[in-house]
């Protein structure tokens, strides 16, 4: 008998479990047994062979009436082929089998007078009706042989993901194997959980799920399975965050006739009732001797860098410093103009003009001069900038604060991990808290939020004066005219005042094959329907200058531009000296023109969900109502004309971050799928599973608060040690 931790070779022999390890990385026992089908498949019901119809999926019992084996005749020099023809009768009709492959062993098999179970698929060959290599099973002499016949014809057939040298058939004889050894083993669930909620044992449960007999057995294998799967995955979880909730960060309250409350003071509109509650929560937060992690949700335009500035302002009143972490030049100049400007007076500090209690705002980037960056370099390390805004220049060594209090990190799935946490080690006096603000939660932030490392607070109403935005799929090769008639449009909306954004994928003007002729008025008649390079900002900005915008003021943006040069165009624009900006994502965050009121996105389909809603948010902004055009030349009914259509549909940042784990999966929450590796999760996923991952969570936890170190429970100590390798508790410490 054999347990789950047991190599492969003793049990399937050195080549079984060499091509096992090789294609799949599946080593021991238990890695081949929750190796698990992706689906099943039924050779359906018997049938009667003067019934069968052309593409039906049958299974049939009949008698071999001749078996004939002929060679095909092939190109010269060729390696010679054989083929075997097989008759086979059960009394109302005729079949012909046929094999190409190992015809000398199934000529062996399959002699005139046996009786066998044939399953496949019907096609015709010179209007006869065959079975090309169909599966087979000969039936024993004599005997009542009904049950074994029905067996073989209802028998779910578990189908498993297959590489070219390891087929389905092959994995599932190789599980068949084991599971015939296999010795009781130890279920790491506890049995109260288990009866609880009514789960069966895990010998039970991984034998139906590899070899059902019926049907029905399917679910409640999987069922179980996929609890152990979330269970193990939130003791992990819980774990560590009843380990965070013993590390050290300096509370930052509240300070009454401070900076926060002259801010209040000096706001021009009125928070909205979500923007206040949002602040109370965090406020509460940052009070905690324990650093906060707070992930702060709101759609494009709902007020999060407000909810965020005072946040900071609450953190400085305290003594502390806060920096604001942005994926782009662009949008870190943005956050620097939009709250030195909110701020006023009160982002002078030590200035004559500077207001009572005034803090200083600190801009460091890549590209800055030497005599800028030093003066900020300065300003952070002595603390006279209670604010600091900056890109990935923040994260490099020389940079350092007097007292990091905050970190607040704009759009974080621009950043990876080890970014983030490079930053988070700046602070001196414990860890400091941390507040992630999206708008569109991608894959891993939104699994990472069901499955409970994350606080979330969501800012779900818009500000008064933001207006509605409308979105359209243009097909524009399905309906050129479509895509003539935006261009009118944008016309119509220059001619009243407003202002464009075009969106292209790519920069261009960099020796890579130029888009097709026509790419933004008509597609040529002639055009063929393959994939054209992507559409670029400067081929594109040019021919809508001589073609169907021509006349109005159009300019292009894009990353490689100088850094002064993309400030001085985006002024112009914010001015209104340009009508038209053709520009790449570079504008996909934190730029604010209210004037802005129709996006056109070329070549929508390459871009993913968060960016398409990201770049709609960049209009709408004032009180005029938005437009957006998502032009794209793919057609209906394909994954890419349907996330479109999702995009269309909704502004909904969560529902479309759903729209993306459906495409995408969640990938490995604890970071498997960043380093390559296989996922720790087989069976589980967000969209299906999120009441199940839910009662797991409060499983765990309880059960953690009760044996925070499992030693009551060996088994789970186990499997968690498994699970939470060097590598991925290194990942969870850092998220």
């Amino acid at each position: 008998m054999i347990s789950l931790d047991q190599p492969l070779r003793p049990t399937l022999g050195t080549a079984a479990a060499k091509r096992l390890a090789t294609e799949l990385d599946l080593h021991t026992v238990g890695d081949l047994l929750r190796y698990y089908p992706r689906r099943y498949a039924t050779r359906g019901e018997l049938t009667e062979l003067d019934a069968l119809a052309e593409g039906e999926q049958v299974t049939v019992v009949a008698e071999v009436l001749s078996a004939r084996k002929r060679d095909l005749r092939g190109k010269p020099g060729s390696r010679p082929r054989s083929l075997l023809e097989v008759v086979v009768t059960d009394g109302t009709g005729q079949l012909t089998l046929a094999f190409f492959n190992k015809v000398t062993y199934h000529a062996r098999e399959l002699r005139p007078g046996r009786r066998g179970m044939f399953a496949g698929k019907i096609s015709l060959y010179r209007n006869n009706r065959q079975l090309a290599h169909p599966a087979y099973e000969m039936l024993p002499d004599g005997g009542d042989q009904q049950d074994r016949v029905r067996e073989f014809a209802e028998r779910p057939i578990p189908i498993y993901p297959a590489t070219k040298e390891l087929t389905s058939m092959a994995i599932a004889r190789c599980v068949g194997l084991v599971l015939d050894q296999l010795d009781e083993i130890p279920d790491p669930l506890p049995e109260e959980l288990r009866r609880r909620h009514h789960l069966r044992g895990l010998r039970e449960a991984l034998e139906r799920i590899h070899r059902p007999v019926e049907e029905s057995e399917i679910g409640p294998a999987r069922h179980r399975l996929k609890w152990d799967e979330a269970f193990v995955l939130q003791l992990a979880l819980a774990g560590r965050r009843r380990e965070a909730r013993e590390l050290a960060a300096t509370p930052r309250p509240r300070v009454a006739g401070a900076l926060l409350d002259a801010f209040d003071t000096e706001l021009p509109f009125t928070l909205t009732s979500g923007q206040a509650e949002v602040g109370r929560t965090i406020a509460a937060s940052l009070e905690s001797h324990h650093p906060m992690h707070q992930l702060l949700q709101g759609d494009v335009g709902s007020g999060k860098t407000v909810v965020a500035l005072r946040a900071m302002l609450q953190v400085v009143d305290a003594g502390g410093q806060a920096v604001l972490l942005a994926p782009t030049e662009v949008l870190a100049q943005q956050h620097h103009r939009s709250i030195t400007a909110m701020l006023g007076p009160l982002a002078a500090g030590g200035r004559i003009d500077g207001a009572e209690h005034a803090t200083r705002v600190a801009l460091l980037t890549g590209s800055q001069g030497a005599r800028a960056r030093r003066e900020a370099l300065l300003e952070a390390a002595s603390g006279s900038a209670g604010i600091v805004i900056g890109t990935h220049a923040l994260l490099q060594e020389h940079v350092g604060f007097a007292d990091l209090g905050l970190v607040v990190v704009d759009e974080q799935h621009r950043f990876g991990v080890e970014q983030r946490d490079a930053l988070r080690e700046k602070a001196t006096g414990g860890r400091p808290h941390v507040l992630v603000m999206t708008a569109t939660p991608i894959p891993r932030t939104v699994a990472m939020t069901v499955y409970g490392d994350l606080d979330v607070v969501a800012l779900t109403q818009l500000p008064e004066g933001r207006s509605p935005v409308a979105t359209h799929v243009v097909p524009a090769r399905d309906k050129p005219r479509f895509l003539s008639r935006a261009w009118e449009r944008v016309r119509e909306e220059v001619r009243q005042g407003r202002q464009v954004y075009v969106v292209c994928p790519r920069v261009g003007d960099d020796g890579a094959e130029s888009a097709d002729e026509g790419a933004v008025g008509v597609p040529a008649a002639d055009e063929e329907p393959t994939r054209r390079p992507p559409l670029a900002v400067v081929e594109v900005a040019a021919e809508l200058a001589q073609g169907p915008l021509a006349g109005l003021g159009v300019e292009a943006l894009h990353g490689r531009l100088a850094p002064e040069e993309k400030d001085a165009i985006m002024r112009r624009f914010a001015d209104g000296a340009l009508d038209v900006l053709v520009a790449t994502t570079v504008i996909e965050v934190g730029v604010d023109v209210p004037n802005a009121t129709v996006m056109v996105v070329m070549d929508a389909d390459r871009f993913g969900v968060s960016q398409l809603h990201q770049l709609r948010g960049r209009i709408g902004r004032g009180e005029l109502p938005g437009l957006c055009l998502l032009v794209t030349d793919t057609t209906e009914d394909t994954p890419a004309r349907e996330r479109l259509d999702a995009v269309a549909a909704t502004t909904d940042g969560f529902e479309l971050s759903r729209v993306d784990l459906e495409q995408r999966r969640e990938g490995d929450v604890l970071g498997g799928a960043q380093s390559g590796r296989r996922s720790s999760l087989r069976l589980l996923t967000l969209l299906r599973d999120e009441e199940l991952i839910g009662k797991a969570r409060d499983e765990a936890v309880a059960l953690i608060e009760s044996d925070p170190a499992l030693t009551s429970h060996p088994e789970l100590a186990t499997a968690l040690r498994e699970l939470l390798d060097e590598e991925r508790a290194a990942y969870l410490d850092k998220t």
